[in-house]
């Protein structure tokens, strides 16, 4: 083995703990010995599996960071590495961005600028290496009040008698109008109710500040998982997908600040993992990097997100009914799962496999083996440590609050490969009453195939490894239990794109008419200025918005906006005026988009309420089409 690299012990001399002794002081679900019987028997299997294989695959070698670097690193993925370096002059659009930032997330930011900046004056850098309070006094006086410190920026809130028991106060979002109403449907907010228009870590912080509330700990089976739902939104849920790929970038960048903003606030120490690039298989199947399995399954389908043999393994586990007791649990033949998985490297491309020859079991196991095999975990290097650490969170919705978080900083291919595996281990626990395979069951099974990562390793300690156990066990359980939760982009990270859009807007326009002096900017601007007219000029009349519809029959029509009026009438509105031999396109097939204003784009959900949503980004272009693929 080279030096410097994380593997995993595989001294099968060291004894996995029976349940006798384990230290269960740390965690957080303290699940008892004979539940964790399933975890210590996967473990075992994993072992066995890779005792074969003992020759094959590459540790994964993690750089140890110099004192600075993670945070530079940090800041570089916030996007905000002008605020130091050779580029720290030209740091006008960080101004913006921060402009947009809550207090705890400006904490953050200002904690890790700090760290930087003592370090480049250690190493006597010959940067111009600006003092963090002049970044930030800088800011503040731009942008009066905007960042006082007080209030999240993008939020003004209403009087006490509208205070959440989050310890947080009902939102109003403004992009500068002072009429804008609130737009959070007033519902008595409890334990269980999460709140997407405010802040995680703000909420975190007023938390702290008040008395915090047990309800949330604790815990064990299935049935004890509290039943979290979203608040209702006006404006239209936003799932991840729904937006343009420009406002994602934005959106990555504000999770990865506000996440370290809630670790900050709770005492977790953040810390994102750097792997080293080493060489990887660059064909094949198992052991292959995501992104090249990706790049080599699109030639034969296009536009496919997730790998095809990851899909065939689960197409073929369904095949048979997924009612088979201790589905996921009882392993395939280690020797014949070998074999198979030799094969499938030979002949899965070529079409030649032959599928018969796989029974249940074992294509259960080349489904974990898959992920097992991955040159970099499914969670990712960076993030992997961060999942881990969600278990060590006070408060549960903290933990879902993490995860949602944590979900959306995922490249894409992870992200949606993690989708698919988190809906099909659902389909199974579903058939609990058949396969006696409950949550927890699926949950014990599946953590080590994505929390052992073998590149990594684990180096923990006999007495402390229950703890981990269970404390990656419950992280898996939550993902299962809450996937739905966690592929929502919260509205308060939704708002401060839409702020950060407006911003550079402004910008821009005073930018164009610094021009306006050059003659071919003329057409341009004109055009621009066109299209900054708000769609209540003279052809549109007040309270009605323009809808285009270019695949449909009905190519335009003007909407009347009213309270009650959501973007699923509309699109049902357009559907019902079928004529001529335009294709027929079903409900499912096509949504209304919100286009441009403050947002890029983005897919309403079939209940926003027209009239709300109009309010907060009155500019936008609204447009029924299909969703891309």
């Amino acid at each position: 083995r080279r030096s410097g690299q994380y593997t995993m012990n595989h001294d099968h001399s060291k004894k996995i703990p029976d349940g006798a002794s384990f230290d269960r002081s740390g965690s957080q679900d303290s699940l008892d010995e004979l539940s964790m019987e399933d975890y210590w028997k996967e473990l075992e299997n994993i072992h066995e599996t890779r005792g074969n294989n003992h020759d094959e695959g590459v540790a994964l070698v993690v750089k140890e960071p110099d004192e600075g670097e993670l945070e530079e690193e940090w800041l570089k993925e916030a996007g905000l590495s002008n605020l130091f370096g050779e580029s720290s002059g030209d740091s006008q659009e960080s101004m913006v961005f921060l402009s947009t930032l809550t207090r705890t997330q400006k904490a953050a930011v200002e904690k890790r600028v700090e760290t930087v900046t003592q370090t480049l004056r250690k190493k006597n850098k010959q940067h111009q290496i600006p003092d963090v309070r002049d970044i930030f006094r800088l800011q503040n006086d731009s942008k009066g009040k905007v960042c006082d410190g007080s209030q999240p920026s993008t939020v003004r809130t209403s009087e006490n008698k509208n205070e959440t028991h989050d310890g947080t106060k009902d939102p109003k979002f403004n992009l500068g109008t002072d009429e804008q109403k609130s737009t959070l449907e007033v519902a008595p907010s409890s334990d269980t109710d999460i709140n997407l228009e405010i802040s995680f870590a703000e909420q975190a912080a007023n938390l702290k500040e008040s008395s915090v509330d047990n309800m949330c700990k604790g815990g064990g089976g299935d049935t004890l998982l509290p039943n979290f739902r979203l608040l209702k939104d006006k404006t239209g849920t936003t799932k991840i997908g729904d937006l343009a790929p420009q406002d994602m970038k934005k959106v990555y960048s504000l999770a990865l600040i506000e996440l370290t903003a809630l670790y900050d606030i709770l005492g977790t120490e953040f810390k994102q993992q750097k792997a080293v690039k080493i060489k990887t298989k660059d064909s094949g199947l198992f052991g292959v990097p995501l992104s090249i399995l990706l790049e080599q399954d699109q030639k034969k389908v296009p536009g496919t997100k997730i790998p095809l043999i990851f899909q065939k393994l689960i197409a073929q586990i369904e095949e048979t009914t997924l009612e088979t007791e201790g589905l996921l649990r009882i392993p395939g033949v280690a020797t014949r799962v070998k074999t198979l998985c030799q094969e499938l490297e030979a002949k899965f491309y070529e079409g030649t496999f032959n599928w018969e020859n796989v029974k249940q079991h074992d294509a259960a196991s080349l489904l974990k083996l898959f992920i097992r095999e991955l040159p970099q975990p499914l969670l990712t290097v960076e993030y992997l440590k961060a999942f881990q650490d969600v278990q060590n969170l006070p408060t549960r919705k903290q933990q879902l609050q993490a995860l949602n978080l944590l979900v959306l900083l995922l490249p894409d291919a992870n992200r949606d490969t993690l989708k698919v595996l988190l809906e099909f281990l659902q389909r199974v626990i579903d058939h609990r009453d058949k396969n006696k395979m409950t949550l927890k069951n699926v949950a014990m099974v599946m953590a080590p195939n994505l929390f052992m990562f073998h590149g990594l390793g684990s180096k923990t300690i006999e007495q402390s490894e229950f703890v981990m156990a269970s404390g990656t066990a419950n992280v898996m359980r939550f993902m299962i239990q809450y996937q739905k939760l966690l592929w929502t982009i919260p509205k308060f990270i939704v708002n401060q794109v839409r702020k950060q859009n407006t911003e550079r807007q402004k910008k821009e326009k005073k930018d164009k008419a610094m021009k306006k002096l050059l003659k071919k900017m003329a057409y341009d601007r004109e055009k621009h200025e066109k299209q900054e007219k708000t769609p209540n000029d003279t052809d549109v009349p007040q309270g009605v918005i323009r809808v285009q519809a270019p695949h449909l029959s009905k190519v335009s029509m003007a909407i009347q906006l009213t309270e009650e009026l959501k973007a699923g009438d509309i699109v049902a509105r357009f559907l019902s005026q079928k004529s001529g031999n335009v294709q027929i396109l079903n409900k499912e097939e096509v949504f209304l988009y919100e286009i441009g204003g403050n947002i890029g784009e983005r897919c309403l959900d079939d209940d926003t309420y027209m009239k709300d949503l109009y309010q907060l980004n009155p500019n936008a272009e609204w447009v029924i089409k299909p969703k891309q693929s």
